[in-house]
């Protein structure tokens, strides 16, 4: 059976995601195509055409089209979120319950509208529920039989946390927190009033969260918690949809009254370190709370087996926490967890739901590849010397162990937001200053700005006391005191690090420099980030790569076999 997945052409991070008898095929996110950050409110045509492409499938064959939103939710929850809608602006609950329902409507007919222009306007739609899609690509692909499951971001389309539990397959939905009650809108709403973009820089509010002092910034009455859930102020938070009259900022002019001015500027600064600091640790205690309230049975009945989906499961920081819980063992993050992986679930919940036997999502690297033919097309095209390296290997890792950056491309392009060693940025964690340099001379980005390590899977317990596999850096780890002074500029403030344990049955070529690496410098350790500047999506062609290339400080880039370095001129 063959089920293309789609997400939702009104917000954001648009994906396709194909999967052929049981198996995750290709999947790609439009923005690495258009090269627009997040691709908002487009269809995912160009990554859809090349996943039919991919995999040799003419639109004729597809067997069935599954969207990651579903109509049938305004059915489902119009009466609570009436309720809901009385409890925040009575005055407009009638106005909302009204749009809500005509809204519904109206996407669903634009939706079937644009699939005629990819040639599947005639087959059949399968509308699963966005939540329901983020915990299937997490369940379903995980490879576990039983799991407990936790979805979680600003909204689905009335969902905004999902509990449930995976059982033989099925997914039995626990329980259910609504809009306005929304933890993602609330880090959102931190990220905002930080001086960051929303549905972009909760990462950066993760980050700069372990430089300041949750108890010096007092969050409970922006979010508090209720017996089953927690409440969100709107008051101060932006409530979605038609609960409220949004102003310019997801953050309220209250909220200004008594915080003072957003933060501006790039740089680090009281109370703003303190606010993120308050803002991770509300996140965390409410999501450990509420596990253990609606999930603590079924973790203890399955062996602590969990899975994670949704915008929020890529805080690693509060996956840590969940990690080091006494009920949890094993936990399962969707690689693409945020909304460009809900297509992905989509297809895997409909395929379950038609008998296929899904197999475990084991790897990220499902995009574009560009064989040697492309390259040096794209290399010829603006007449720049290269030439083929003997061992890409062994002269990559020498570049890399004296102190060199390197910007490596390689094979097939990830699916998500973490570069995986095939669209990255290479240096040494030894090398003094070498993340300074990053972030100014080639990322163009904040100078406090941490970066990941990429570990041999052999070593990775070593350095970071712990066997929990780690292939999608999709966890924070503290590092081991000894080898944070060996790889410094690996190591965030915190002690932490966000890793990706890189095995040879996935990626034999990063697994071969990173042992390179290893012989030349003792370290089993580089710092990898995503080959892009700042504001810009991860390069997915060699044409892309070289713009970046020719448009950052970057000095040596390998492009598969073949090697360009603005230093000298390489013979052809």
């Amino acid at each position: 059976m063959i089920v293309l997945g789609l997400g939702s052409p009104f917000h954001h991070d648009p994906a396709a995601a194909l999967l052929v008898d049981g198996e995750v095929v290709a999947a790609a996110e439009e923005e690495r195509f258009t090269r627009k950050k997040h691709a908002t409110r487009q269809l995912a045509t160009h990554a859809t055409r090349f996943c039919l492409e991919q995999a040799g499938v003419k639109p004729e064959q597809v067997d069935a089209v599954a969207f990651a939103w579903s109509p049938d939710s305004f059915e489902k929850h119009k009466g609570a979120y009436f309720r809901r809608c009385l409890r925040h602006r009575r005055s407009r609950a009638l106005k909302a319950l009204y749009r809500g329902g005509r809204e519904h409507e109206k996407k669903k007919r634009k939706i079937r509208a644009t699939l005629a222009p990819l040639g599947l306007a005639e087959k059949p739609v399968h509308w699963v529920d966005h939540h329901l899609s983020h915990a299937s690509s997490a369940y379903h692909l995980s490879g576990f039989e039983d799991a407990a499951i936790l979805t979680i971001d600003g909204s689905g389309e009335f969902t905004s946390t999902l509990f449930a539990e995976g059982v033989g397959g099925e997914i039995r939905v626990l329980h259910e927190i609504l809009n306005p009650d929304s933890l993602g809108f609330f880090y959102s709403t931190i990220t905002e009033y930080l001086g960051f973009r929303r549905d972009n820089g909760e990462f950066k509010t993760m980050g700069m969260s372990a430089y300041g002092d949750p108890s010096k910034v007092d969050v409970s009455h922006l979010l508090w918690a209720t017996d089953d859930g927690y409440r969100i102020n709107d008051e101060y938070v932006w409530a979605p949809r038609e609960l409220r009259y949004r102003e310019e900022t997801m953050f309220s002019r209250k909220l200004v009254e008594e915080w003072g001015p957003p933060r501006e500027g790039d740089g680090l600064a009281e109370p703003y370190i303190h606010v993120a600091a308050a803002a991770q640790k509300a996140l965390e205690d409410h999501v450990l709370r509420l596990l253990e309230r609606h999930l603590g049975e079924v973790l203890r009945r399955n062996g602590g087996r969990l899975c994670l989906a949704g915008g929020c499961a890529l805080n690693v920081r509060m996956n840590r926490k969940i990690l080091d819980h006494p009920l949890v063992e094993q936990v399962y993050v969707q690689p693409a967890a945020h909304d460009a992986g809900a297509p992905l679930g989509a297809a895997s919940y409909v395929a379950w739901q038609q008998g296929e036997r899904l197999r475990p999502m084991t790897h990220a690297y499902l995009g574009p590849e560009y064989g040697e033919a492309d390259i040096l097309a794209a290399l010829e095209r603006i007449r720049v010397p290269y030439r083929r390296m003997e061992d890409v290997a062994g002269e990559t890792a020498a570049l890399l162990a004296e102190g060199e950056i390197v910007a490596w491309f390689q094979g097939r392009m990830e699916f998500g937001p973490r570069a995986l060693g095939n669209r990255s940025i290479l240096a040494s964690p030894a090398a003094p200053g070498i993340s300074d340099e990053i972030n100014a001379r080639i990322k163009f980005r904040e100078k406090w700005r941490p970066f990941c390590p990429s570990i041999l899977a052999e070593d990775a317990p070593a350095v970071l006391g712990t066997e929990h596999p780690s292939p999608f850096m999709t966890f924070s780890f503290l590092v081991d005191e000894t080898w944070r002074a060996r790889i410094p500029e690996a190591v965030h403030v915190d002690g932490s690090a966000r890793p990706q344990t890189v095995s040879a049955e996935t990626n034999p070529r990063y697994h071969a420099l990173l042992s390179a690496f290893k012989e030349r410098t003792g370290l089993p350790v580089l710092i990898n980030t995503s080959l892009n500047r700042r504001g810009e999506p991860m390069v997915c062609s060699p044409e892309d790569a070289l713009s970046m290339f020719f448009g950052s400080g970057l000095e040596h880039l390998v492009l598969g076999d073949f090697y360009v370095t603005k230093r000298t001129l390489g013979a052809r």
